[in-house]
């Protein structure tokens, strides 16, 4: 069981306690006191609990995040002046700019989604942190380098306030759009998710998915089907998304690539490396069916056995046939799901031997361990950096600024990916009318999706080395 599976866990057993208690208190107030006191109180309580208490935040909002961003970033000085944010650095405009500042909620931030609006000039930016907040925190202020530099540039607190005195973290922009580009996907639409802006603007960018993402069919069930021709189904409409949406920005066919290994199973694969894994759902052990829309052979083609050992030459035909200087992939502790975490293993142990290596590597995390809510906020706000409580790597951070028709293109690649379609469970849409109702947040004018909440966004996000 994952770290994040673990955390999940203990979070539904404590709120299970925590409501049976709550269950017991109600009851005894209706027999020794008013018997329909508690009948009032229960649909208020579970209300409230669904607006403000539904996050999955599994460490306490008052700690602090914890960075080391290593060699290739540098301190620079900066003050708060009031709600003006000045510093001494030359800057050239186009640099990944971090601001580390205390952050302290108001009462209403316990209630309300804390937030820190940034203004300069014609640029405008928001970024959210989890209710309660009360710590260090990371602002990124990529894109706003004039107004920073001209000392115009504001920081205002809604539903909090900024204390201490500010760092300012500069990380020097890297030629990224005339590089070749590979992103590795674990499952169609992870490197829409993470990097639609970045492979969209690449002068040569190929895209690599490892999984066909078969299993969780239950949509498909309802049309009538078993479950092993449901998950079948699925496969292979992402299989086929992950061919054709990158076609929308302007990737050539002959770079998009599907791996068609099963869905969950690349841990077992890494555990035993001869031996094949077959899908969870599908009734398949065979992964030519997924790949049949890919436009040149690849080695594991001769057998379609779902081993490791045929994932690692499949990646290395394809990097030896690519020759990526960047390579984009799941960051290897931020990213807590399995098949992420396996996906950025089998890269490296490929690479090892190659004549060819990489220049520089950004790596994303389109989950996390401790927040499911994070990129907090809305569609179009900035990207602050995630929660993270021990700082055990350093890794420099790359953010690229994605302009409003780039934000809706990508909005527009999510929506083409049958897994974001269908319509959510009916509980989770209370939930979230609820939220908005009580907690002030808004739906994404995207798609129902959350991830066209938090994808779809002013920045993407990376963590970078250069090799």
């Amino acid at each position: 069981m994952s770290r994040k599976q673990q955390l999940l866990k203990r979070h539904r057993r404590n709120k299970r306690l925590g409501l049976l208690a709550g269950l017991v208190l109600l009851v005894a107030l209706g027999l020794f006191s008013w018997w329909w006191l508690p009948l009032l109180l229960l649909p208020l309580l579970w209300a409230a609990h669904e607006a403000w208490f539904a996050d999955h935040l599994f460490y306490a909002p008052g700690e602090d995040y914890a960075y080391r961003f290593g060699e290739q970033t540098r301190e620079a000085g900066a003050t708060l002046q009031g709600d003006l944010l000045r510093t001494d650095a030359a800057l050239q405009g186009d640099e990944t700019l971090i601001l580390e500042v205390g952050i302290s909620s108001g009462w209403l931030g316990r209630f309300l989604d804390p937030r820190v609006e940034l203004l300069g000039g014609t640029g405008r930016d928001v970024q959210t942190f989890e209710r309660g907040a009360n710590g260090v925190r990371y602002l990124n202020l990529t894109g706003l380098a004039e107004p920073l530099a001209a000392g115009t540039l504001r920081l205002r607190g809604r539903h909090c306030r900024l204390q201490g005195t500010p760092r300012l973290w500069i990380t020097p922009a890297i030629e990224l759009r005339k590089r070749r580009v590979m992103v590795i996907a674990p499952h169609a639409d992870d490197a829409e998710l993470a990097a639609y802006g970045l492979y969209s603007q690449a002068e040569e960018t190929w895209v690599v998915t490892l999984t066909a993402g078969e299993i969780e069919a239950e949509h498909y069930q309802q049309m009538g089907m078993q479950k092993a021709e449901a998950a079948r189904l699925k496969g292979r409409l992402r299989a086929w998304d992950s061919i054709a949406v990158p076609r929308w920005a302007g990737v050539p066919e002959a770079r998009c690539v599907q791996l068609g290994y099963f869905c969950l199973q690349l841990p077992a694969m890494q555990a035993a490396p001869d031996q094949p894994q077959g899908s969870r759902e599908a009734d398949m052990a065979d992964t030519r069916p997924f790949r049949c829309f890919n436009p040149f052979p690849l080695p594991a083609d001769a057998d379609g056995t779902p081993t490791w050992h045929n994932l690692l030459a499949d990646l290395r035909a394809l990097l030896e046939l690519a020759r990526p200087q960047v390579l984009v992939m799941p960051h290897p502790t931020l990213d807590p799901h399995p098949d992420h975490i396996c996906a950025q293993a089998a890269v490296h142990e490929a690479l090892q031997g190659l004549a060819w290596q990489p220049e520089t590597l950004l790596c994303y995390a389109n989950h996390l361990h401790d927040n499911d809510r994070w990129p907090m906020g809305d569609s179009g706000d900035g990207v602050a950096l995630p929660p993270q409580m021990e700082s055990s790597e350093a890794w420099a951070p790359c953010s690229l600024v994605l302009d409003t028709a780039t934000q809706r293109d990508k909005a527009m690649a999510l929506g083409m990916m049958h897994d974001l379609q269908p319509p959510a469970a009916f509980k989770r849409r209370l939930r979230r009318l609820l939220q908005r109702w009580l907690a002030g947040r808004r739906p994404s004018p995207y798609g129902e999706n959350e991830f066209f909440r938090k994808a779809v966004r002013r920045h993407e996000l990376f963590w970078r080395r250069d090799l």
